[in-house]
């Protein structure tokens, strides 16, 4: 049996914190400018139903599966990871219009806060969760949409005229600490996801099956 390696759990808490010494702030250059922030809601992913070969890089540890993520009827999201043999990882649902999140399911080995949570934020990014309320930056060339979060900020980062997403970052308040690229975009659903992790070895990559 796959197990989460606890040294892992120890990298994962320190995540909110990576940017609070050390290094000046990444974003420190960037200036305001004129713009719509709204225009990033042209890449969030038009799920309906899409399944993704998955696969998981922690620490030294491999786990790969099927991702499903779907819209149910009611408008919620929900996010289902399993083995192909057919035993469920987790199921992650968020209601209608993000005002809740629910753990419906998750195995023991990684039915930790810390996973959970990190988990919660990584899926957040890519699904342009809590964007409602941002505000547009340049750092002369491109656009950098930002969207606050409970901790931190999640920057959508996109050419001068939001045509094309470059990457999404999660940002402690002075550096990115989560790194996401959507690529190859069909009928609204892009066919690869790839996030990584910049204090630790973390890296969950998708590649759509169908």
């Amino acid at each position: 049996m796959w197990t989460f390696p606890m040294r892992c759990l120890a990298c994962i808490s320190l995540v909110g914190c990576a940017g609070a010494v050390g290094c000046a702030g990444a974003y420190r250059h960037l200036q305001p400018v004129p713009g719509n922030p709204a225009c990033v809601q042209s890449f969030k992913p038009a799920l309906g139903r899409a399944i993704y070969k998955t696969s998981v890089e922690v620490v030294g540890k491999h786990l790969d599966g099927l991702l499903v993520m779907k819209t149910m009827p009611d408008s919620s999201t929900r996010i289902v990871f399993t083995n192909q043999a057919g035993p469920t990882f987790f199921d992650f649902g968020w209601a209608p219009h993000d005002t809740a999140f629910t753990v419906y399911h998750i195995i023991d080995q990684m039915d930790k806060k810390a996973v959970i949570k990190t988990l919660r934020k990584d899926f957040e990014l890519v699904l342009f969760k809590h964007t409602s309320q941002g505000r547009t930056l340049s750092d002369g060339t491109n656009r950098y949409y930002a969207f606050p979060q409970e901790k931190g900020t999640n920057y959508y980062i996109t050419d001068s005229t939001c045509t094309h997403l470059l990457r999404a970052e999660k940002a402690s308040k002075k550096r990115a600490v989560v790194v996401a690229t959507l690529l190859n975009y069909q009928d609204g659903i892009p066919d690869s996801i790839h996030i990584e992790h910049l204090k630790f070895h973390f890296t969950i990559d998708l590649k759509r099956f169908e």
